[in-house]
């Protein structure tokens, strides 16, 4: 079965943040860095991951993008928080090799 994820990125001084859905998290965090997309998070230098979570469907992921989504700043402040209290770069580390 193949895994979906949710995921948060910021900018360099986490004032913007974005909730997004994909089936291949390294990809997609290389495009955000590269700005491969010319969309929201190449306009606002996103590239930082600061949250994720991993669903066994893309229907699940999508249904928590939805709910993330809907929810105000705040809230996911605290859900990066819960698990990232410095909003490192999740990312850091990882060999883009695509």
């Amino acid at each position: 079965m193949k895994k979906s994820f949710v995921y948060l990125i910021t900018n360099k001084n986490n004032t913007v943040i974005y909730c997004g859905v994909t089936s291949n998290l390294v990809k997609r965090v290389y495009q955000h860095k590269t700005k491969y997309y010319k969309g929201f998070t190449a306009r606002y230098n996103c590239g930082k991951l600061v949250y994720f979570e991993e669903y066994n469907s893309i229907v699940q992921a999508i249904a928590r993008e939805k709910q993330l989504k809907a929810g105000n700043r705040k809230r996911k402040e605290l859900l990066i928080q819960s698990i990232n209290p410095h909003w490192k770069d999740l990312s850091e580390g990882w060999v883009f090799a695509m």
